[in-house]
């Protein structure tokens, strides 16, 4: 049976790659990505692939929640993006599991101001932490990290887990959660990708029903 989220994933991610195959390296990352057209206009869009490290995730038994455009896309949003971003809980005793994930797809790590950091548990104990990989980058957070004024924490017991034939399980911030994270960061991709979220209520509706 196909797995529409991740199907609708793998498309967009497709469509990412082909339209970046024959652009030249504009030497931007991933926070250097403007606030209105995004990663897709990075060099982060150069090979984009956001499997390899989910199905890693998987592996490793890391309940990690995809959150940023990515999870707009599993919704049904039309954007491309060039990273993927990640929130995970943040339990010292689940980042083992999750450096042990992102060794597997030769991942190198980032503080918040670009410096590098060792590949190792305590470094994704960080509010937030970047990372660059073959497939894909972007940022990876736990609940400490500020969202004004959102308890993200909360969200990550909301997330939707979706699984396709092969066994892989993604879990993905829910519907309305993302259009909150959206708002409270404000910038204008985001204000755009939230009221693109919110132009069907009826499946809003429905992800509030699953929850309850």
């Amino acid at each position: 049976m196909i797995n529409e989220p991740l199907e609708r994933l793998r498309a967009a991610a497709r469509r990412t790659r082909e339209l970046a195959l024959n652009r030249a390296g504009t030497g931007l990352g991933h926070q250097d990505a403007d606030d209105d057209v995004g990663t897709i206009g990075t060099d982060g869009a150069l090979g984009f692939d956001p499997f390899p490290l989910l199905e890693a995730l998987h592996r490793h038994g890391v309940r990690a929640v995809v959150i940023g455009q990515v999870a707009g896309i599993m919704h049904g949003s039309t954007e491309l993006t060039g990273d993927l971003d990640l929130l995970w809980d943040g339990l010292p005793a689940h980042a083992p599991a999750l450096a042990a994930a992102f060794a597997t797809v030769h991942a190198q790590l980032m503080d918040e101001a670009g410096n590098p950091v060792p590949l190792v548990a305590e470094s994704f104990l960080r509010p937030k932490v970047e990372f660059t990989s073959a497939g894909a980058g972007g940022d990876c957070c736990t609940p400490a990290l500020p969202w004004g004024g959102l308890r993200v924490g909360e969200f990550l017991d909301r997330a939707i887990t979706t699984a396709d034939p092969s066994g892989l399980h993604v879990h993905y911030a829910a519907r309305e959660d993302l259009i909150r994270m959206r708002r409270a960061i404000g910038r204008p991709k985001d204000l755009r990708r939230a009221a693109e979220l919110e132009s069907d209520p009826g499946q809003i509706a429905m992800e509030k029903r699953r929850q309850t």
